[in-house]
């Protein structure tokens, strides 16, 4: 079958931002967006002791693809509060950004031995493993999540975009249905509704 590139561009795009651990904030104008940025700057730099604000910030500069500065900011949120999951993994999110995925994947690691049950540190294992090219390990892991969490939606995103990428879109769309099924409203699912408009349009121009 054909692989149909600009679908895996946006697949590309869709398999980033839903699967971090995020802040949960409300739509801004762009103009408040960067006046919230540099007051947390400006609070950072007065205080680099507070761990919301620290968090905050880490994830606004994901958010902007300002991967080094949100290392570093999550380095110190993590010094702040050892051992918080969310915070290595998005550590790990900001490295894989950076192009060091060994570095990224310890960071995965260590969260999922802090939390075995996340399954959000999980599934970006599976995607930096996939993403070096390590299929095996990236499929494995994510079919032992699906065994113990059988409705962790995060692992049928992922798995979807794997297949995929491979030029399974059949079974892409099975696994993002999954996705939609088990969690509507969110984020994942509405990459998902997307993904398999296309997809089931492509499969019908064959």
């Amino acid at each position: 079958m054909k692989r149909l590139i600009p679908v895996l561009a946006v697949l590309a795009a869709f398999a980033v931002a839903p699967l971090a651990h995020a802040a949960t904030k409300p739509a801004a104008a762009p103009g408040a967006v960067t006046d919230s940025l540099a007051l947390l700057e400006r609070a950072v730099a007065k205080d680099s002791t507070k761990f919301d604000n620290l968090y905050r910030l880490g994830i606004m500069y994901l958010d902007r693809e300002k991967n080094a500065e949100a290392a570093q900011v999550f380095a110190k949120a993590n010094k702040v509060k050892p051992k918080n999951v969310k915070v290595l993994v998005n550590m790990g999110v900001a490295h894989d950004n950076l192009g060091k995925p060994e570095l990224a994947q310890g960071f995965y690691q260590e969260a999922i031995g802090i939390a075995p049950t996340d399954s959000i540190a999980s599934c970006r294992l599976a995607t930096s493993y996939y993403a070096q090219g390590k299929f095996g390990d990236a499929m494995s892991l994510l079919r032992s999540l699906i065994a113990k969490q059988p409705r962790s939606h995060c692992a049928y995103f992922t798995m979807g975009v794997s297949f995929a990428d491979a030029g399974l879109y059949r079974d892409a769309i099975r696994m993002w249905k999954k996705v939609i099924e088990f969690a509507p409203t969110s984020p994942e699912a509405q990459s998902a509704k997307e993904s398999i408009d296309v997809l089931e349009r492509f499969l019908a121009g064959q």
